[in-house]
């Protein structure tokens, strides 16, 4: 079974990424494919980036950094669960991708998107492809957008997904399925 981690990327109060994490969380599970842990950057609290040597080198300071890329190293695939603020993905998550280099190298991610918008959030998919490239992590073109997001939560607070968002959200993890056992051979073979 494959090491999934879904990463809900937003902190400030009042914010709606835990429930649609938790959402996609519960489908992934279901996928049977996947060991599926769920890391809340709002709950993780990383500071800025202060580590003092480059991340290439992987000599980190800081205990929270050890144990960030020990949970980001273990991992097979990823799933970003990403707000749109400003038109692009939120900065706890480029500090947290930031903080690493080479435990993202060679993996697969999924991105579930959303925003109070009709767009679904896909100007923060298209920002946080093209720097999830420059770690050599493959983001893959199936992704998982949801307009009007606040439409989709119940009066309990629980993401309740459309057919159509949970159809979206099994072709992309049939796609992670594929590019993690690819992904893994490369990784291997770079050993």
């Amino acid at each position: 079974m494959y090491k999934l981690k879904v990463i809900s990327s937003t902190v400030r109060p009042g914010r709606k990424g835990p429930v649609i994490a938790h959402w996609i969380t519960e489908i992934a599970r279901q996928n049977g494919n996947f060991d599926v842990e769920l890391l809340d950057l709002g709950e993780i609290e990383l500071p800025l980036m202060v580590e003092p040597n480059h991340p290439s080198m992987k000599k980190y300071e800081h205990d929270y950094t050890r144990k960030w890329s020990e949970k980001i190293e273990e991992a097979d695939a990823y799933i970003f669960v990403t707000a749109e603020y400003d038109n692009t993905y939120p900065a706890p998550l480029r500090n947290a991708l930031t903080y690493l280099l080479t435990e993202w190298n060679y993996k697969p991610s999924g991105i579930v998107s959303y925003s109070l918008t009709p767009f679904g959030g896909v100007r923060a998919v298209v920002n946080l492809k093209n720097d999830l490239v420059y770690f050599k992590n493959m983001p893959l073109a199936e992704t998982v957008n949801i307009p009007v997001y606040s439409q989709f939560i119940n009066g309990e607070g629980v993401f309740i997904g459309s057919e159509q968002l949970e159809n979206l959200a099994l072709t992309m993890l049939g796609q992670l399925v594929r590019w993690t056992k690819g992904m893994k051979s490369i990784r291997e073979d770079e050993a």
